[in-house]
């Protein structure tokens, strides 16, 4: 399937019809055609630049089965065997919209301006060249299946969303029957709330190609299929475990009840929690241990079942031919809270809320087959990676650095590199070995942690005089910019089964509809304001 292409001929064109559209676009065009040229007076390279298949799952905190969880994730434990698996990766802003904006473009949420659901990032940045633009913008086709840009959940399922068309050749939109699960067959745990981020799930009937994750993964296969004779950028997104968890029953038989373990929670512990750590009240939504143990069994579930279908798509790549010619990288957005601090969720600044999981597989690959990483690193370091990998010029614009050393040796001490992870009004520092946190500029409180000691954040060591060094150390470090106020934790009256849940923003009803944030976005929303007499 190898094809030996002229790498100048394929990007001067390419470069040509970039220069058609804005001017800024033009002038990164004029870079990268005379770096390719100068890249094309080298000696040719005897394999074409390889292909690109980005694997993205939804709401996914790292709960596989190589990542030490008690998850049945086989499939993704093949890919960790094969190649490197980084086990302190941090998304920029752990919220949906935002963390794919800044993964996407490569630079921070304060570069990005994108801090909600509803913003565009080409409101801030209206000629960037997104990941998959990159690539398109250099001869490759790049399509999208699934959830790649943002798209709301359940809301948003079957739609384009807040996509950006100029990113890709091709999109595909899969809805399944679990977008339909409204219907009043889903477990509601948290009544009140918006399907959303309701507390809710669903051992569906049916087969697994009958869910939408079952369907993105038939259509990736389509799209590798017709693309197989050309280099390829292929973002895959699925959309478990995002809430409601909706997966066939037979993966929810995989973990009986009793064996589901929940967080071990004092009183005292709960009561340490600073107010501005949490996203909502009152701790664990008020769900019972039982309930608590549902929920993330439905978590699990809805795991193994997005991972018997990243099985297919890398199955299909097998069987095609294209393994051998294709990096392959899975991640998610942001990870996810399930208890931990009374918290569930995201959009915090715990450890759990800011991790994802990060496996990168590179053709080739020997050495360093199989083996973790336990450097620090960010999702926006994923741009300059994969043009660093394939070869391609890099671009001025990245914020972040590209991976490639450590893809060569896992361990290299050389690495020395922060991540850094931001909410509103809430600024994060993630050392190998210190967590710090300032809110409002530590007007609302600061937190440091010793994941040395302390992997669980149970002990805040940031008014600790011994620690003081420490403190002004990572204090700057932390993110530059203005820092916003800081929102109140959203309150739950789990007796009522109502929410004072924020009013949105106002928007179009075009952008609220692609948004997911508009009436399907806030199906199931049930306000306290509205009982009240």
């Amino acid at each position: 399937m190898s094809v030996v292409r002229n790498l100048f001929r394929t990007t001067a064109l390419t470069a040509a019809i970039v220069l058609a559209s804005t001017p800024m676009i033009a002038a990164q065009a004029r870079q990268a055609t005379a770096s390719a040229a100068k890249q094309a007076r080298a000696p040719a390279r005897a394999e074409r630049r390889p292909n690109v298949l980005l694997i993205m799952a939804d709401d996914f905190a790292p709960k596989l089965g190589s990542y030490g969880a008690p998850v049945r994730t086989p499939n993704l434990d093949r890919l960790a065997a094969q190649g490197v698996s980084f086990d302190r990766a941090y998304s920029q802003f752990p919220w949906c919209a935002p963390s794919r904006a800044s993964m996407l473009t490569g630079t921070r949420p304060g570069t990005t301006r994108v801090a909600d659901l509803n913003t565009p990032f080409r409101a801030a940045l209206p000629d960037i060249l997104t990941l998959p633009q990159y690539f398109r913008a250099n001869g490759y086709f790049a399509g999208r299946v699934g959830k790649i840009f943002h798209q709301g959940v359940p809301g948003g399922i079957g739609e384009a969303g807040p996509d950006d068309p100029q990113s890709w050749d091709k999109v595909v939109d899969p809805r399944g029957r679990d977008r339909d699960a409204e219907n009043g067959r889903l477990v509601d745990l948290t009544p009140g709330i918006p399907y959303g981020s309701a507390m809710a799930y669903l051992a569906d009937e049916g087969e697994d190609d009958e869910q939408t994750d079952g369907k993105v993964a038939t259509e990736a296969i389509e799209m590798l299929k017709a693309n197989r004779d050309k280099p390829f950028f292929i973002g895959v997104g699925f959309y478990r475990p995002h809430v409601p968890e909706v997966a066939p029953k037979k993966y929810f038989d995989l973990y009986p009840l009793n064996t589901v373990a929940i967080e071990n929670q004092d009183p005292a512990m709960l009561a340490r929690v600073l107010p501005a750590s949490k996203a909502w009240t009152p701790d664990n939504f008020g769900m019972s241990a039982d309930e608590q143990r549902q929920m993330i069994r439905a978590y699990y579930a809805a795991t193994s079942y997005m991972d018997a279908q990243v099985g297919r798509v890398l199955d299909a790549l097998q069987a095609l031919g294209l393994a051998d010619d294709t990096i392959v990288i899975f991640t998610s957005d942001h990870g996810f809270m399930l208890g931990e601090h009374g918290q569930w969720m995201k959009n915090i600044l715990w450890e759990p809320s800011a991790r994802v999981p990060l496996i990168v597989r590179v053709p080739g690959t020997r050495t360093a087959k199989g083996k973790r990483s336990p450097r620090t690193v960010e999702l926006l370091d994923l741009y300059p990676t994969l043009l660093d990998l394939a070869g391609l010029p890099g671009y001025d614009r990245n914020e972040g650095k590209s991976l490639k050393p450590l893809l060569a040796r896992p361990a290299d001490r050389g690495w020395a590199k922060p991540a850094l992870s931001q909410v509103r009004g809430g600024r994060s520092v993630r050392t190998e070995r210190w967590r710090y946190t300032e809110w409002e500029g530590g007007k609302l409180g600061r937190e440091l942690y010793d994941h040395k000691r302390d992997p669980g954040e149970l002990h805040n060591l940031a008014d600790d005089p011994r620690h003081a060094a420490t403190v002004a150390k990572l204090h700057a470090m932390l993110p530059a910019g203005p820092v916003e106020a800081r929102p109140k934790p959203v309150p739950y009256d789990p007796i009522r089964n109502c929410t004072y849940f924020p009013a949105q923003r106002p928007a179009s009803p075009t952008a609220a509809k692609a948004s997911g944030m508009g009436a399907d976005g806030l199906a199931g929303l049930q306000r306290c304001e509205a009982l009240d007499p």
